[in-house]
Order: structure tokens, then sequence, then C-alpha cells
């Protein structure tokens, strides 16, 4: 026996560990200390009473079965990189990582990946890339968040506006459910029609309905070597027109957005020379053969001018326009020296992503808080990140008031109050007036059909 016997909550833990291999099970608050939060830092995380660091589907299974006999709430983590609390630990709760699963399999035959859910998506990107394959979605956190946290919550990034989000390159799931069954759905197969539509499922279901411990992803051939626009706007109107311009006429490989704040966030990080009186910033590229992509930048050229734009720059080399990429992928590290964040991740149709820009701009300057604008502008998926200072209870006050109102503002315009992030805890407030009670409705049926003692991610998402 281990010596452990009985925690707080009166639950003896010793089984659980003994069932399990050694170190697996953490039990000490210290070493527990850094798995009660996700990137979101929500302050009303809770201390696990296990973390179960788990190296294979029967570890997640045996955790999972010893968390339903006594009742315990179920706490599914990948890397921790997740912006909405979908990680936050609970007190007395089973806390699962998925970090130590990360074994990965490429059949170039059938352009697949069978993947453990704690790789990272760069390592994804890598495995594929020595095949000739390749995986598009990209999260600008790709360096260092989980292909199973990607798939928990949906995840995008800056390619979705042509290639689609982690949904669409997920063919197969092995997932735990709530009484530590683990079932297979879908697998390598790109048509497949037999059944409901399981794994679509449980991809962006925060883990409220079960736990992947094993992907199955499609892969396809590499993308071209893209050339790369940069424009700068004086107006957040042009810069916008520019964007609902663009995607009238073309479907670009990247079509990204920088509002004034997060520019000059990123100048003071970096200092590669962006224009800090610039209202707005667009980065847009082409991934056609050379040809083709040289005429679609040239387009896109003309219609920024049309609006205004201040300056153009265009380039076909790839490390000049890595550079303006890479610009992008730093917004929200940069603003995070400014102060506290509260991250938000509302989209819009696209032709109501000007009326959103603009909207935020009042909020901000009605509460009196910096809130710098990033965005997916070619699908409409905003990153407005609110700062604060959470030593000034007011300030802190006012820009918790500001991002209810951006969700507010969002769902008004036709939106939703989360594209990629997830819906966590720090957005499930919003959740049943975003949905109707018709929809939250048939949510919790299906909530409480896959997992009746609700042990399965208490209090986010769902």
């Amino acid at each position: 026996m281990s010596g452990i016997t009985t925690s707080s909550r009166g639950v003896d833990v010793a089984p659980l560990v003994d069932a399990l291999s050694e170190g697996i099970v953490l039990t000490d608050p210290d070493s527990m200390a850094s798995y009660r939060w996700d990137r979101a830092n929500d302050p009303e995380a809770g201390t696990p009473l296990v973390v179960v660091r788990a190296t294979c589907t029967e570890d997640v299974q045996t955790a999972v079965r010893f968390a339903a006999e006594h009742g315990l709430p179920v706490i599914p983590r990948g890397a921790g990189s997740g912006l909405s609390g979908g990680a936050t630990a609970i007190d007395g709760s089973v806390v699962i990582s998925t970090e130590r699963m990360r074994a990965i399999t490429v059949d170039p035959n059938t352009r697949t990946a069978v993947v453990e859910p704690g790789l990272f998506n760069v390592e994804v990107k890598a495995a594929a890339a020595q095949h000739g394959l390749w995986y598009p979605p990209d999260p600008s956190s790709f360096e260092f968040c989980s292909i199973g946290g990607n798939v928990a919550t949906n995840a995008g990034g800056l390619c979705c506006v042509k290639y689609g989000v982690t949904a669409d390159y997920v063919l197969g799931l092995t997932v735990v459910l709530a009484d530590g069954t683990a079932v297979e759905l879908g697998g390598p197969r790109l048509k497949d029609v037999a059944g409901l539509a399981l794994t679509k499922l449980f991809v962006g279901s925060e883990g409220t309905l079960g736990i992947v411990t094993r992907i199955v992803l499609r892969l396809i051939p590499p993308q071209r070597v893209p050339s790369t626009l940069v424009a700068t706007f004086a107006s957040l109107d042009d810069a916008t027109a520019t964007v609902l311009d663009i995607s009238r006429v073309m479907r670009p490989s990247m079509l990204e957005f920088m509002d004034r704040a997060s520019i000059n966030a990123v100048e003071d990080l970096t200092r590669m020379g962006l224009d800090r009186s610039a209202a707005a910033m667009l980065v847009v590229q082409s991934d056609e053969p050379a040809g083709f992509a040289a005429q679609e930048i040239e387009e896109v050229a003309q219609i920024c001018r049309r609006h205004a734009a201040v300056e153009v720059f265009s380039t076909d080399d790839p490390d000049e326009g890595e550079a303006f990429v890479v610009a992008r992928r730093m917004a929200i590290p940069a603003v995070e020296q400014k102060g506290a964040l509260l991250l938000e991740d509302v989209g819009v149709p696209l032709p109501e992503l000007g009326a959103l820009v603009r909207g935020i701009e009042r909020i901000a300057e009605m509460r009196e808080v910096t809130i710098a604008v990033i965005a997916h502008a070619g699908d409409g998926n905003t990153h407005p990140l609110i700062v604060f200072d959470p030593a000034d209870e007011d300030h802190a006050r006012r820009a918790q008031v500001a991002y209810g109102e951006v969700m507010d503002l969002a769902v008004a315009l036709g939106g939703t109050i989360t594209g990629e992030h997830g819906v966590g805890r720090l957005k499930r407030a919003w959740l049943p007036g975003y949905l109707g009670p018709e929809v939250h409705a048939l949510n919790k049926r299906i909530k409480d059909a896959l997992d009746p003692q609700n042990i399965l991610n208490p209090g986010a998402g769902i």
C-alpha cells in the first residue's frame, strides 16, 4: 500500500494510487498546484483531490471509474493553454492530465495520423511534414497547445479562413465515457455516414461528454510557400471594409487584423518597425501557385488602396512574410505585458465585422479600459483583449462589465460568444442567453444522457 489513506473529503485515494503505476498519481498540494489553472488564470480555481497523469486509455478509464464510484468531479486537462477556464480545477476533483500521452503514427497511404492527445500541435505538423504532408489547423499557440485541447475546443487559427478548423480534420476518436467505458468512433475513412455523427459531437464538447484519448487526423498535401501582403489604415472602418471586399472575391490562405493597441503592444516587444500611428493593420497571404498568387496579392493591394490604405507592402520572400505572421501570433503575449487580461473570443457574420470592432471601441471608451483587438478577420472571429489592473477594484469591475458587454454586442449582431476558445467557466453565465431555452435544454439532455452524475468537467461548457 502507498500509505495514503483518506482525503479531507473522506475519500480513500489509496486504491486509485495502487491501481496505477508509480508516479502517475499526484496527491501532494505543492505538486498539484500547477494543475489548478489553465492560461485563463481563473481566480476561483480549486484544489484537486488528486492529479492523474495518464499514460494510456486504461489509466484514464481507471481514474474515471474511481471518480464515478465516489461521485467526484473529473477535470480533463491537456497542456493548460486554454483561455476560457475549461481546465480550471474544482475542490476535491480528479484532474486527469493527458500530457504524457504523446504517441503518433503517420500513414502516408491514407494521409492520416493516429495521435495521442498530449502531443503539441507543432509536433503533429512536424511529424506530418516528415512524410510530405500537412496538418493545417494552427492556433497562435500552436507551439505549446495540445491536440487534445484543440479537439476539446474545436480550435481554429490563422489558416482556418481557407483550410477550416480542427473538426474538419478529425476522422476518428477514442473516448472514455463517464462510466469508464472506452468507445471507438470513426476511423481513417473520408466518408462514413453509418449511424449518428458522434465523432463530431465530441469535438468542441470541452471534456463535458467524455475524455479523448486517441485521435485519427486527416492530413493533406503541404501548403505552397505563401506570398504575403501587409496593409495599414488610418481608419478602422477602412480596414474592415477592405476585409469584406477581399472576402467577396477570393479566399486567401490568411486574412488577419490587428488594431492600434495590439500593433503598439507588439512593437513594444519586438521593435520590428510596425506603424504605431496606424488604426489597423491587415496581414494577408495567398498560397496559390506562383503566378496566381501574384495576381491574387495584386488584387488585394488594389482593394486596399481603394479603401485608403496608408501603406501597402507585399513580398514573396518567405522569411519576410513569416516575420509579419509572427508579429500577429505574438499579439496576445505582447498585450499580456500591459496587465491582467480578460480574453474574448467573439465572432460575427463578416458583414457585421465593422460594427463589432467599432462597438468594442465604444465599450472601451465608456468603461475606460483598454481593449486591444486582433481577429481572424476572414471568418469574423475576433479576440478582444481587455486589459485591467487586478489591484484596482474599480478598474477590475469595469473590465468585467466590458467583458459581458462585448459578448452582448456580438450576439446582438447575429454572432457568437465564442468561436474557438470554448465556453469554459468564464463564459458559462452567458451561454443560456445565447443558445435560447430550447437549444440550451437540448444541450443539457445530451449531457444528462452521457453523464448522468454530472462528473465530467461540471461547470464548464454546457
